[in-house]
């Protein structure tokens, strides 16, 4: 098993409160029992993409055989969970902030920690603050993240763009432990890892023939009106054609829309996911469509158990939600 030690132990929010007033008398302390900051950012807003076919001309619809396949030898998810610990005098904020991965492979029906990373931090822009304000952060016994570091404009930033800093650091903080866990296990073992999310923001997970992406939520949706059409049509055990995402500063990935369970009674999008696995340029249609029913099979065969009581049970697989549980448990 790879254990990833976390840096120091964790605070709880009201101890970095206590600490933060006798060394900053100034700072001004959160409001307790605040949701966490996640949820208060807006939404990403819905867009529409552009989706390349590389199986057939137009997307269409891809019934699987029942054939079965391997089950997946390992799960990787990530958490963040931030809070506001309090502002310094001129409104600066002071964001708490705890990420965490893990890696659980599975054998049969028993589950086990093949690696785990965890780490506390606090996250504040130094050039917004003065130096007694910094060092006062700096000596509470968590590791400070500066959040202007190289961007000189967030000096006299509003406060609420402080915090959106402090928000997207730490969620690239998480996806950094993410990907070190994947690296890790591409490195040493060569059997399939489900990754709960896509992988075009990593050159690691979008490179490797061991990952698989698996997108729950779907604000951005690939393809025109008319693929858009079969997307919201299919049936469960369907899966759309192979298509290629490649944007800028983004790993090219393969990918298509698969339906798990009967949307029927329920919103278009119920059920629904998107898969990236690794994308092969000198691959022909034929061995893309291969891939693709092989990997399809391999998703569809995670469905039982169901990831009951949690509300995304339609698209969330029961091993994903074994690591939510295990990363809730060590939160």
């Amino acid at each position: 098993m790879i254990q990833a030690a976390p840096a120091g132990r964790d605070f709880r929010l009201d101890e970095l409160q206590r600490s933060l007033a006798r060394a900053l008398p100034t700072a001004s302390l959160a409001t307790a029992g605040g949701p966490p900051l996640e949820l208060s950012r807006a939404a990403e807003p819905p867009l529409v993409a552009r989706a390349d076919p590389i199986e057939d001309a137009v997307l269409r619809a891809h019934p699987l055989d029942g054939a079965s396949e391997p089950p997946f030898a390992a799960f990787l998810d990530g958490t963040q969970r931030s809070a506001l610990v309090g502002h310094t005098a001129d409104g600066v904020p002071i964001v708490s902030g705890v990420t965490a991965a893990v890696v659980r492979a599975w054998a049969g029906r028993a589950a086990r920690t093949w690696g785990h990373a965890r780490r506390h931090r606090l996250y504040a822009p130094r050039a917004a603050m003065s130096d007694s304000e910094w060092a006062a952060v700096a000596g509470l016994g968590v590791a400070a993240i500066d959040t202007a570091a190289g961007d000189p404009a967030l000096a006299d930033a509003h406060p609420a763009a402080h915090r959106d800093a402090a928000m997207a650091q730490i969620q690239r903080d998480r996806e950094q432990l993410e990907q070190q866990l994947a690296q890790r296990w591409c490195a040493e073992c060569e059997d399939a890892l489900y990754v709960d999310g896509g992988l075009r923001g990593s050159v690691v997970l979008a490179a490797a023939a061991q990952t698989v992406g698996v997108v729950k939520s779907h604000r951005t949706l690939f393809g025109d009106r008319a693929a858009r059409r079969v997307v919201a049509g299919l049936a469960a055990g369907v899966r759309t054609s192979a298509f290629v995402i490649a944007a800028p500063g983004r790993v090219p990935v393969t990918s298509w829309y698969l339906r798990l369970r009967d949307p029927a009674g329920h919103d278009p999008l119920w059920g629904l996911v998107r898969v990236e696995v690794r994308h092969d340029a000198g691959a022909g249609p034929a061995e893309v469509a291969a891939r693709a029913d092989r990997v399809s099979r391999r998703i569809l065969g995670e469905r039982d158990p169901v990831a009951l009581p949690d509300a995304r049970w339609d698209t969330m697989v029961y091993g994903i939600r074994d690591c939510e549980v295990f990363l809730k448990a060590t939160q």
